[in-house]
């Protein structure tokens, strides 16, 4: 079944409670249609047939739906228990936490950093790096920016950092990033970095232009930077349920445009060419428990970067002195790349970037994947070019290259292999499941043969089988070659990774 939903947060509740109800039902095969942009509030079928579409159009729409699965937890009792039961043992046995972070992240001026403090601090170093990223994009202002389809990205950044307990030292980390920052502009610090997100008027306010409200002025603020805190992002997914609560789609619109209104009588306030940046903390199991499933479905989970994070080593006495000289070259260095990138306005890639990014990167990062995991991914390309345009700005550059985007492709890996971790990646189809589980853990591939024979033992039928890859191949999850053996090729199949 497919189900078109109405353009807005609630059509997309009641679209993902239709499909619950058709799952605990039975329903084989659920998928909803996206959110079409640019349509108005409400905008569903009725309104498609008003507007004259075409069947043509119709079947476009219908062609771009999304296949629907419940989040973890959510099965019905006894639902594929005896699927389960049959493949369970078949899956590797390996840690799902995220493999360390590519070298290829810690290029340049953040690496540096992460290097030089790593040892004197218990904080993961993918922590230091993201914060790091975050705090400069934020810092850099809104200059900066490349442009798709008219549509201009910008350099803020969104990020929550995942522990599995409150002890993952998240915000040590984030205490020293914030410290470095401080001494290169303590205005913003005192300005323009705050938390306690709990509505989005008060988001809004915060960043609000000149307005009349009442027939009077109230002034606007002058630095629409602005850097949000959040060590209890829990507060926050649990204030986003409230009903009637703006605070979701007002932070779409800051990741987005930047532009936040809410077209009533009662809020006058607008913000235009806001530049907000969020840095949550919350614990994996805070935030299964907190996160529905309108808020993946509605785009507020993809928009951030989902970090998993933990301590990178005991300290008892605490972290040694830093070199303070060597500390206060990368403050000086870090205060050039700054002024420099207040100057730099669209922002574009060198051929051979475009290059890398042309022949096989982009696809990669666009493919629709099934399931939660697929919805938290789905603005991968985007938070790519973001990342990559973050390492240009730290070498003096308007331009990516090679290096600056292969650094922003090894931070992605791993905030994908995150959210593969926090999330999971299942897809309804445990054969699929179950050999996506040993692609991962075979670089070189598996054959067909390997996968019938090794990872299910002869005791899947070859049509089930074909079946799984087949799915695995249409969501880009694998891929396949044709290998020569002398007499009839042999398949063998790869995990899909950017």
């Amino acid at each position: 079944m497919t189900i078109w939903p109405d353009a807005d947060d609630s059509g997309v509740k009641y679209a993902q409670d239709v499909a619950r109800r058709a799952h605990e039902a039975g329903a084989a095969s659920i998928k909803i249609l996206p959110i079409l942009d640019g349509k108005p509030s409400g905008w569903d079928a009725a309104d498609a047939l008003a507007e004259g579409w075409t069947p043509e159009q119709a079947g476009d729409y219908l062609a771009a739906a999304r296949p629907w699965f419940p989040l973890p937890g959510n099965n019905p009792a006894g639902a594929g228990t005896a699927q389960a039961d049959s493949d369970e043992d078949l899956a590797p046995n390996s840690d799902p936490w995220p493999a360390p972070l590519d070298e290829a992240a810690f290029q340049g001026l953040a690496g540096e950093f992460v290097r030089m403090v790593g040892p004197h601090t218990e904080s993961d170093p993918a922590a230091l790096l993201i914060q790091f990223l975050v705090c400069f994009g934020n810092v850099a202002g809104r200059n900066p920016h490349w442009i798709v389809n008219a549509t201009k990205h910008h350099m803020n950044m969104f990020v929550n950092l995942v522990g599995r307990t409150a002890r993952s030292r998240k915000g040590t980390s984030l205490d020293i990033v914030l410290n470095l920052f401080a001494r290169i502009d303590p205005d913003w610090q005192k300005k323009c970095v705050t938390n306690g997100l709990s509505s989005g008027e008060g988001l809004k306010f915060s960043v609000r232009d000149d307005t009349i409200v009442k027939g009077e002025l109230v002034e606007g603020v002058c630095d629409k930077r602005l850097l949000v805190l959040e060590s209890e992002f829990a507060n926050v997914l649990k204030v986003i349920n409230r009903e009637g609560n703006t605070l979701s789609p007002t932070i779409r619109q800051a990741w987005d445009t930047g532009n936040l209104r809410n077209l009533t009588k009662r809020d006058p306030i607008t913000a235009t060419g806001a530049h907000i940046s969020i840095i949550g903390h919350i614990t994996r199991d805070e935030l299964l428990k907190r996160m529905r499933e309108t808020e993946s479905a509605n785009g507020f989970a993809n928009r951030f970067l989902w970090f998993a994070l933990r301590r990178s080593k005991l300290l008892p006495r605490g972290g040694s002195g830093l070199n303070q000289s060597a500390l206060n070259s990368i403050v000086m260095r870090l205060h050039e790349a700054l002024e420099a990138a207040h100057n730099v306005g669209e922002m574009d890639m060198t051929e051979a970037a475009w290059t890398i990014w042309e022949n096989g990167i982009y696809q990669i990062l666009s493919r629709d994947i099934p399931g939660l995991f697929g919805m938290v991914t789905a603005r991968a390309e985007a938070q790519v070019r973001r990342l990559a345009c973050l390492y240009a700005l730290l070498d003096h550059s308007g331009t990516v290259d090679v290096p600056h985007l292969e650094s922003a492709l090894a931070v992605w890996r791993y905030a994908e292999d995150s959210a593969r971790y926090i999330f999971g990646d299942a897809t309804n189809n445990r054969a699929a499941d179950t050999i996506m589980a040993h692609l991962r853990q075979a670089p070189d591939g598996l054959t067909r043969k390997e996968i019938i024979e090794n990872v299910f033992q002869r005791n899947k039928s070859s049509e089930e089988i074909a079946q799984a890859l087949h799915l695995l191949e249409e969501a880009g999850m694998a891929r396949k070659e044709k290998i020569l053996t002398g007499g009839k090729p042999a398949e063998k199949w790869y995990e899909v990774r950017a």
